[in-house]
């Protein structure tokens, strides 16, 4: 009789317990649940989601910071071909402005980058893209795209490489569907004088040694 009165008790005291934690456990932590981190560094990509425009005042301190070169401008006297970037108008990253890049490419071989600000293997592509810009000279001219809808990161990102390259801002990637490119990043897009393409290298590129080669090889450009 005493241990089923004590179980009885054990069991009504368990019982109490368990109300009170039930009745005592917080609905709510009051802690502001994480704020979704932004994607990291991926080697590749498919084409960005979105498109919408960022309003210029979010421009001003990145495009500061990063102080691009202008982008290009034709060749005097040069006419635009028939391409496939031919009409084709972006963003000139740096300052705001349009650019007609059938026009804006004509009369020279060119040299496109491919790019975005999450892409890993695009960090070690672009100051290599510099070092070649900078020895080629007027012999080519050399253009990055970033291919990310988030403009002012692609700026952040050129200013910590230190790299001041004339950019592009192609939010959804319409040149690499124009020229059928893959979705992956980077991609280095050779064109020759009269906008058509001469080559598409899906390569991640860290030597501008071999930027070089391969601009020779299939643009007969020598630096």
């Amino acid at each position: 009789m005493l241990a089923s009165s004590t179980l009885r008790w054990n069991v009504l005291g368990l019982a109490v317990v368990v109300a009170l934690a039930v009745a005592l456990w917080p609905r709510g932590s009051g802690v502001p649940a994480a704020a979704p981190v932004p994607p990291g560094p991926r080697a590749t990509a498919a084409a960005p989601s979105s498109s919408t425009p960022v309003p210029a005042a979010d421009l001003v301190a990145p495009r500061a910071a990063a102080d691009l070169l202008p982008c290009p401008v034709p060749v005097a006297g040069a006419t635009a071909g028939n391409g496939p970037l031919a009409g084709l108008r972006l963003e000139c990253l740096g300052d705001g402005s349009t650019v007609d890049l059938g026009t804006a490419l004509a009369g020279k071989p060119a040299v496109l980058d491919l790019w975005a600000w999450y892409c890993q293997p695009c960090a070690a592509e672009l100051p290599a893209m510099q070092t070649f810009a900078a020895t080629a000279g007027d012999a080519v001219t050399v253009l990055t795209v970033h291919s990310d809808p988030a403009s002012p990161y692609g700026l952040e990102r050129l200013a910590s490489y230190g790299v001041r390259l004339p950019t592009v801002q192609d939010a959804t990637s319409r040149i690499a569907a124009l020229v059928g490119a893959p979705k992956v990043l980077p991609v280095t897009v050779l064109l020759r004088a009269d906008g058509s393409v001469a080559k598409i290298l899906a390569v991640p590129y860290t030597d501008p040694v071999a930027i070089a080669a391969d601009v020779a090889t299939y643009l007969g450009v020598t630096g």
